[in-house]
C-alpha cells in the first residue's frame, strides 16, 4: 500500500491553514492547479476525503481535521529533531590527540586551550589511532617523535624528561623494578627498564598510567615523566634525569586544517601551554604539582 509523502502532508497543512488553493499557492509558489492535483492524489493514497470543496474554497472534512492534528504533531516532532541536530552541530570542534603522558596536563589546563567565549568544542584523546592525520582522525596532535612524511605542518615545542621514581616510604631499601610490558612498549622510554634491568623486574603492566600507582603502592620503582613523578608527594626521584630518554615534543596538524580559525587558536594555545610548563616537563621545577587523581 502506498504511503503519503511528507512533502504532500506538509502541503496539505498549508492548504488547511490557507483555506484553499489560492492562499496555498501564494505561500508556496506552487501553482493552484498543481496543488489541487496533489491534494486529490493524497486523498486517493489515504483513501479518505480530506476536503469539502465549494466556491468558498477548501474546507476541512472530518477526516481532514483528524489528519491536520496528526500532521501538526509530526511537524512538532520534526521541529524537535531539527533543534536537536542544530544543537549538536552548530559549533565546530577540534580533536586534540596528545602524547600519552601529556593527556592529564592538557585536561588539567583545558581552560587555557579553549577559553571563555570560544565558539568551538574540544575532543581530547591520548595518542593512538586518533593520532593518524592521514585519515583526519585528529585535528591537532602532540607527538614525541617528528613525523617524517605527509601533508602536515609541524611546530617544534619543548623537551620532556624522565627519571626513576620510588616510594618515599621505602627509604633506602633496594627495590625491584616496575616495567611497561613489551607489547605496549613502542618508544625508548617504554623499553628502558626491560632493556637494562630485565632480571630485576617483578611487576609489569600494559597500561603506562598504572606505573605511578604501582610505584606508590610499594611494588617497586619505575621510570616516569618528571612532571608526573615530581607532582606526586608519595614518590621521590632516584638519581638524576635520564638524559638519553629526554625528547622534544612536536605540535602537528594537517596542512589543510591548520588555517581554520579554531585549529589555529588551539595550536597557538597548546604551544603557549607547553612553553609555560617547560620547566616542569624538563624536570627543572618541583613547585608545581600535577598529581594523579
Amino acid at each position: 500500500m502506498a504511503e503519503a509523502s511528507w512533502d504532500d502532508l506538509q502541503l496539505f497543512h498549508v492548504v488547511a491553514e490557507a483555506g484553499g488553493l489560492s492562499g496555498a499557492a501564494a505561500r508556496t509558489g506552487i501553482s493552484a492547479p498543481t496543488i489541487g492535483r496533489r491534494m486529490l492524489a493524497l486523498e486517493r493514497t489515504l483513501g479518505r476525503s480530506l476536503f469539502t470543496r465549494s466556491q468558498r474554497g477548501y474546507e476541512l472534512a472530518h477526516d481532514g481535521r483528524e489528519l491536520l492534528k496528526q500532521v501538526q504533531r509530526m511537524r512538532e516532532v520534526a521541529s524537535d529533531i531539527a533543534d536537536w541536530h542544530a544543537e549538536a552541530f552548530a559549533l565546530p570542534f577540534v580533536t586534540i590527540a596528545t602524547d600519552c603522558w601529556l593527556s592529564p596536563l592538557i585536561a588539567d589546563n583545558l581552560g587555557e586551550v579553549r577559553q571563555k567565549g570560544d565558539r568551538f568544542r574540544i575532543c581530547c584523546s591520548s595518542e593512538g589511532a586518533s593520532a593518524d592525520l592521514t585519515f583526519r582522525a585528529a585535528d591537532v596532535v602532540v607527538l614525541a617523535k617528528r613525523p617524517e612524511s605527509g601533508n602536515i605542518a609541524v611546530l617544534p615545542s619543548v623537551a620532556m624528561a624522565y627519571a626513576v621514581y620510588r616510594p618515599k616510604a621505602a627509604g633506602s631499601e633496594d627495590l625491584p623494578w616496575i616495567s611497561l610490558g613489551t607489547a605496549a612498549a613502542s618508544e625508548p622510554r617504554d623499553r628502558y627498564v626491560f632493556e637494562n634491568f630485565e632480571g630485576a623486574i617483578m611487576t609489569w603492566t600494559e597500561d603506562r598510567h598504572l606505573l605511578p600507582r604501582l610505584a606508590m603502592s610499594g611494588a617497586g620503582k619505575a621510570v616516569l615523566p618528571v612532571w608526573v613523578g615530581d607532582g606526586l608527594s608519595e614518590l621521590e626521584r632516584e638519581g638524576e634525569v635520564i638524559e638519553a630518554l629526554t625528547h622534544p615534543l612536536f605540535i602537528v596538524a594537517h596542512d589543510d586544517d591548520r588555517h581554520r580559525r579554531e585549529v589555529r587558536l588551539v595550536i597557538e594555545r597548546l604551544a603557549a601551554l607547553l612553553k609555560n610548563n617547560a620547566a616542569r616537563l624538563a624536570g627543572r621545577s618541583g613547585d608545581d604539582r600535577a598529581g594523579i587523581q
